[in-house]
């Protein structure tokens, strides 16, 4: 039987407002709306009568065979409950699908002091667990934060807003460095407040493509447990491995197999990559007080993710089932390699001696270092060569600058690889190459 974390174990974690917050006072009361025989006056709900869709009809892709269409109707009680205001946490019949899923996946039951929230999307989730309108849910302004190096761009405006102390935690191709975290952590000084969050990105890292092997999430997690720090465990692209390897288990799914206490990892998902990037739908699973926290946010500032969205969702998964999900992810993550191969091999033509890189295992991007100097003596800057000499030469990427918590000057550059056909990847890199040579030729 797994153990839980007390709840009062997470007092210290959750932020001064997220302590201040109260829970809304309509909707902490929807529940009781389910007791039989009960006549609600409650809340102030549109009447479904008046509202003028009657259908939708839904065609999707079979998993097992993508040139026969599948064909869904939500309609009924299905529509009703997308149509109407919902729980804040999600649609009673999504969240079912997702422990389902989770359980499956990651060996999670639900007995075990966890629970899912659904949000627009992974980040909408991740920025409610750590920012609120310049104050957050589980970090006050100037507290420090663990983020792996180099981290994804798009968290680092939700740490900085509120000052926090970031604190780079180095990587490489096998992911974070545990023997550098250990350090830090070791070296702690004990005037200042011990970091009690770690981001990590562990599947196809935005920008570095890396996944974090299994002996170094198991390092990580036994420091999590040492120095109590919880995880978020932001995993956009799990989905997407296409190693050879059997893919790794996730932080969530170790923490259940390898501790004594599971309730150090905060987990997100997303469906943007797999189903439909427009959809807006990602879902958080962790512990009750840090789920409570991220769903008072969700409260008072869009009640609900939007039900009809997932609806729509539930709706396509229910008809594929589980299996039929896994293997939609595998045709996808199979679709990602053959584009990684496409684009190494036009580097490989067009960038040997000119770049350096680590072939990616999932995700969608590659990350590599421009050799621009051809005496090794300095490491130069892609942001000055990328934004300026390779736009001009009709070619645009994201220079490495943009993912370091702190900024500063690399030679690293992040291209992503999910939209090119093979012509486009083979022009992309030529013109590349003419931008290091010239930059060569030139010198610092």
């Amino acid at each position: 039987m797994v153990k839980s974390l007390p709840t009062e174990f997470y007092a210290p974690y959750l932020s001064d407002v997220a302590k201040e917050r109260k829970p809304s006072p309509i909707r902490s009361l929807y529940p009781l709306e389910n007791r039989p025989g009960v006549i609600s006056l409650l809340a102030g709900k549109p009447n479904a009568t008046t509202f003028p869709l009657t259908s939708i009809r839904l065609t999707s892709s079979s998993p097992a065979d993508p040139s026969r269409q599948i064909e869904n109707e939500i309609s009924g009680k299905a529509l009703a409950e997308g149509l109407q205001y919902g729980p804040t946490a999600g649609i009673p019949s999504l969240c079912e699908w997702i422990y389902g899923l989770q359980q499956r996946e990651h060996g999670r039951q639900k007995d075990e002091g966890w629970r899912v929230s659904i949000g627009s999307g992974s980040q909408d989730l991740i920025y409610k667990a750590s920012v609120d309108e310049a104050v957050v849910a589980m970090v006050n302004p100037g507290d420090p934060v663990l983020v792996e190096t180099p981290t994804y761009a798009g968290v680092l405006p939700m740490f900085q807003a509120l000052n926090c102390d970031l604190i780079d935690i180095e990587t490489d191709s096998h992911g974070i460095r545990s023997k550098s975290l250990r350090a830090i952590l070791e070296n702690w000084p004990s005037s200042k407040p011990r970091p009690k969050l770690l981001y990590t990105v562990p599947y196809g890292c935005n920008p570095t493509g890396m996944t974090a092997s299994l002996e170094r999430r198991r390092e990580v997690l036994a420091l999590s447990k040492e120095h109590d720090f919880i995880i978020m465990e932001d995993d956009p692209y799990y989905y997407l491995y296409y190693g050879d390897a059997p893919r790794y288990p996730s932080y969530f799914s170790l923490e259940s197999k390898e501790q004594s206490e599971v309730g150090r990892v905060l987990r997100f998902d997303s469906l943007s990559k797999i189903l439909s990037s427009g959809i807006r739908i990602g879902f958080a699973c962790g512990p009750e007080p840090l789920m409570q926290a991220i769903d008072m946010h969700t409260a008072v500032a869009n009640l609900q993710t939007s039900s009809l969205t997932q609806s729509i969702t539930f709706a396509l998964l229910d008809s594929w089932g589980y299996d039929g999900f896994m293997m939609h992810t595998r045709a996808v993550s199979q679709f990602y390699r053959e584009k990684r191969d496409v684009f190494e091999s036009a580097m490989k033509r067009h960038l040997e001696a000119l770049a350096e890189w680590t072939r990616p295992e999932a995700g969608m991007f590659f990350w590599f270092k421009l050799l621009l100097d051809p005496t090794g003596e300095s490491e130069g800057d892609s942001e000055s060569i990328v934004r300026t000499k390779a736009y001009e030469r009709g070619v645009l990427a994201l220079p490495g600058t943009a993912f370091l918590p702190r900024g500063g000057k690399t030679p690293y550059v992040r291209a992503a690889f999910s939209l090119l056909g093979p012509e486009e990847v083979e022009e992309a890199i030529k013109r590349l190459r003419e931008t290091v040579l010239e930059a060569r030729r030139v010198g610092p």
